[in-house]
């Protein structure tokens, strides 16, 4: 690991790099990891386009010895509240012990040949920690057909607070190394801080 100079001047660098509102993100994560070591970051910048407009946002990963900081950053056009664009930016600190679950999913071409250490073509990492969680329902039902019984409802409850996509095409494969470094350095994190059994 970095040391803790190197890594955070490898944060703001990163910001810079990205070009989005560099000086207004940069202030708004610094100030959420306060005085906090850097262990590991990630600077992803996504952007969409909405009918005539471009769209971008840029959101950033922090992991401190500490906590999990997600800040996320967009612009907007002018509308009937602002006369001119305008940026909203917003950072959320979470302690390691309340993080849930890291889920990492990957995508790789051609798996039949693939290499250990290979960068995947697509990464999405899945952040819980209890913040925001989905239902899905659905009508229960039994395996006969002719019944017209009710059987209530079945369903799913999912963490969803945090979903990050990178591919190799989109954001480079550097992007998609340090989403992946992010991602284990995280998990190693919240398993560092996880009660141990019989205490």
């Amino acid at each position: 690991m970095a040391k803790t100079g190197t890594t955070t001047q490898g944060l703001r660098a990163a910001i810079e790099r990205s070009g989005y509102y560099p000086a207004l993100v940069a202030e708004a994560v610094e100030a959420a990891v306060g005085g906090e070591d850097v262990a590991s970051y990630v600077v992803h910048q996504e952007t969409t386009f909405d009918a005539n407009e471009v769209r971008r946002h840029v959101t950033v990963l922090v992991l401190t010895p500490s906590r999990f900081i997600v800040s996320h950053t967009d612009e907007q056009a002018a509308d009937n509240s602002s006369p001119s664009p305008y940026a909203t930016t917003s950072t959320e600190s979470v302690k390691l012990d309340r993080i849930s679950s890291v889920v990492v999913s990957r995508v790789v071409a051609n798996p039949e040949s693939y290499t250990p250490g290979s960068v995947p073509r697509e990464v999405v990492l899945t952040i819980g920690w209890g913040a925001v969680s989905r239902i899905d329902l659905e009508p229960a039902a039994c395996g006969d057909p002719n019944c017209d019984a009710d059987h209530g409802y079945t369903g799913n409850a999912t963490a969803d607070d945090l979903s990050l996509r990178v591919s190799e095409a989109g954001d480079g494969p550097d992007t998609v190394r340090q989403t992946l470094t992010f991602a284990q350095a995280l998990s190693e994190a919240t398993a560092a801080t996880a009660p141990t059994a019989g205490r």
